[in-house]
């Protein structure tokens, strides 16, 4: 009976555990001008059905458009768009519960940050009006410190309404975290910094810029799994440019687009993302399409169209793929909601699902462990 009832016990506890493996939170964040957003919500998400819960949510926290995760899952970061007043926002985070703690919020001394990263030492945002990134101290507790650098971007490109001036779109941290990447709408330029986090004033410091196509308005960029290629999306053409990665040089390999040939209509895509297994890219396209596509990756880092199709709302800010890669979902900042697609792993294909989370002006997704 002993050894039943410990077998039991055993199958129980082993069913518990993949049952919360099987379970992430999903961080979302919004918009809270243009419909009812009280900021920064937290969701269950379960990854073998699509299903989710709500958790809990901020209060008043004004557009905390993108987001960042501690590495230990104890913090979370918003940026917050509000012109002169733009600030960063800390926050304590218990996954267990999805609950956010405000901790303090500091301002960028720059206009409307639209992307942020961290790691154990500063938060760096891309601010898009200003053409700038702001490197910001990090304390022990986790809140924010001052800004310690201001990096400006300057020029401008041959688009007059959308390139009068350097527009910051992201920071990112190569693989290895040695060199930050930034891309520029504004000056059709990705730069590479050199990346020394305990640095006082010069965190980042310039090593090379890679010139895109002019016009094109590089907006978003993901490095493969192995980290050997990038893959950069320009928002006002539409293309993506597969680059090869080697200690901060880029170069050029092969592109494509997110456009159909038959399309006409707005352009604008907007965010790109791999598949956990590194098999399969995904991007975006607003505008007028309101679509993702899907390419298989080759070994060699160029794409393989898949598939295009409608993403079931309007105005596609933002996606993510849950960890186990079963799902993608995608943050619509225009019909207030995030619609849920299943995932084809061997083929890479969406399909709808029919599930989708109402919700005010969505336009980052980020999943993290429980």
């Amino acid at each position: 009976m002993k050894t039943i009832f410990a077998t039991f016990l055993s199958l129980f506890a082993l069913t518990t555990i993949e049952a919360q493996e099987k379970k992430f939170n999903l961080i979302v964040g919004t918009y809270t001008k243009s419909c009812e957003s009280k900021g920064i919500y937290v969701y269950e998400f379960d990854s073998e059905i699509g299903d989710f819960k709500l958790k809990s949510n901020t209060e008043n926290i004004l557009n905390p458009s993108y987001l960042a995760v501690s590495n230990d899952n104890k913090f979370v970061y918003s940026v917050s768009e509000n012109d002169k007043k733009s600030s960063v926002s800390a926050f304590g985070y218990d996954s267990k519960s999805g609950k956010l703690d405000f901790i303090n919020f500091k301002n960028v001394n720059a206009l409307n940050p639209c992307y942020i990263i961290n790691d154990d030492k500063n938060v760096i945002t891309a601010n898009y009006s200003s053409g700038n990134i702001s490197v910001l101290a990090k304390n022990s507790d986790g809140s924010v410190g001052e800004v310690k650098q201001i990096v400006q971007h300057t020029g401008k490109g041959i688009n007059e309404k959308r390139q009068e001036a350097p527009h910051a779109h992201m920071v990112y941290f190569s693989p290895d975290k040695k060199c930050v990447l930034a891309n520029d709408l504004g000056t059709d330029k990705v730069y590479l910094y050199r990346y020394d986090p305990n640095s006082v004033t010069e965190a980042l410091k310039l090593k090379s810029s890679f010139d895109l196509k002019p016009g094109s308005g590089p907006r978003h960029l993901i490095f493969s799994k192995d980290g050997k290629n990038v893959f950069v999306l320009q928002e006002l053409d539409g293309t993506i440019t597969s680059l090869s990665y080697n200690d901060g040089i880029l170069k050029k390999l092969s592109e494509t687009t997110v456009v159909a040939t038959d399309f006409k209509g707005d352009i604008g895509a907007a965010d790109i993302h791999i598949s956990p297994d590194g098999k399969f890219l995904y991007a975006t396209n607003r505008g007028t399409a309101n679509d993702i596509s899907v390419f298989k990756i080759s070994k060699k880092g160029s794409l393989e169209f898949v598939q295009r199709t409608s993403t079931l709302g309007k105005g596609p800010r933002n996606f993510n793929i849950d960890p186990t890669g079963n799902f993608l979902l995608v943050g619509h900042q225009y019909t207030n909601e995030i619609v849920i697609f299943k995932r084809d792993k061997t083929t890479g294909m969406l399909a709808a699902t029919g599930k989708k989370i109402d919700l005010c002006s969505p336009v980052c997704l980020v999943f993290t462990k429980i």
